[in-house]
């Protein structure tokens, strides 16, 4: 496969970055994936900081990409349950290796900032 010139498309990497790495997905998929199935104002509640409308176009974005599954049921008053799907679990061994290397170099890191900041 012939890769870009141009630095931005040349990365393999860089549409999993966009798709995975924006402000609250991994916060989200990572609810879902460690309690289950949710509604609305679970999610919300977890996710203390997030507004709603955030919460929404998030969901709305993560289940574009397949990455959740949003369920409706016809009740009064409707309810609506979001879940991690098989692809949205797929990422689970991204993330452990991601937490094994911040358990691992996050200290370095924070040396790093101080080091810098005290120049």
């Amino acid at each position: 496969m012939q890769r870009s010139a141009d630095p931005e498309l040349a990365c393999p990497v860089a549409p999993v970055v966009d798709i995975v790495f924006s402000r609250w997905t991994t916060p989200i998929l990572w609810a879902l994936h460690e309690h289950g199935r949710q509604r609305f104002v679970e999610l919300e509640r977890r996710l203390t900081s997030i507004t709603p409308k955030v919460l929404t176009q998030r969901l709305r974005q993560l289940e574009r990409d397949g990455l959740v599954a949003r369920t409706y049921y016809a009740e009064v008053p409707p309810r609506v349950e979001y879940e991690i799907t098989e692809l949205g679990a797929s990422l689970g061994p991204l993330f452990a290796h991601l937490a094994t290397w911040a358990d691992a170099h996050l200290p370095a890191v924070e040396q790093a900032r101080s080091a810098y900041d005290t120049r």
